[in-house]
């Protein structure tokens, strides 16, 4: 089992509608690196959730990867924020997985946490200019975030 981590802004996706929905492709992702990581995705490796770009930024909850990588449809719709007019139906450059719910973390590990522990210095989310939607986590960093959730 891989895990990995996934930002999201509570104001378009949130943990509470990922509850909701119980399930939900991960869609709109438009770096190659970021890509490339869902499409390494297998079912049922774990994702932590995480709530970027608001006023307490952290990891608020724990999915699981329900469907490996398939075409993001929303890469074809002209009326979609990610719609990508060089995209090609017979090669699609855009990929999305399928993530279900687990659970809401009792407590959010705040960014300001993650800074200040040092068995998650290392964390990819940390490294400066990284603006990556979805990153890998160690076994090591994804046990000391359980701890404090």
């Amino acid at each position: 089992m891989k895990i990995w981590l996934m930002k999201s802004e509570p104001d378009e996706f949130s943990i509470d509608d990922l509850l909701k929905r119980k399930k939900e492709p991960w869609t709109g992702v438009r770096n190659y690196q970021a890509r490339n990581f869902m499409r390494a995705a297998k079912v049922d490796d774990a994702v932590l959730f995480y709530h970027s770009n608001c006023a307490e930024p952290g990891i608020v909850g724990l999915a699981r990867v329900s469907k490996v990588a398939f075409t993001d449809p929303t890469q074809f719709d002209s009326k979609s924020d990610y719609y990508d007019a060089k995209s090609d139906k017979l090669n699609p450059r855009w990929s999305c997985i399928e993530v279900s719910f687990v659970e809401k973390f009792k407590n959010v590990v705040t960014l300001p946490q993650i800074r200040e522990n040092k068995k998650l210095r290392t964390m990819l989310i940390l490294r400066p200019g990284n603006r990556l939607s979805v990153t890998p986590v160690e076994m090591s960093e994804y046990l000391e975030i359980k701890k404090h959730s």
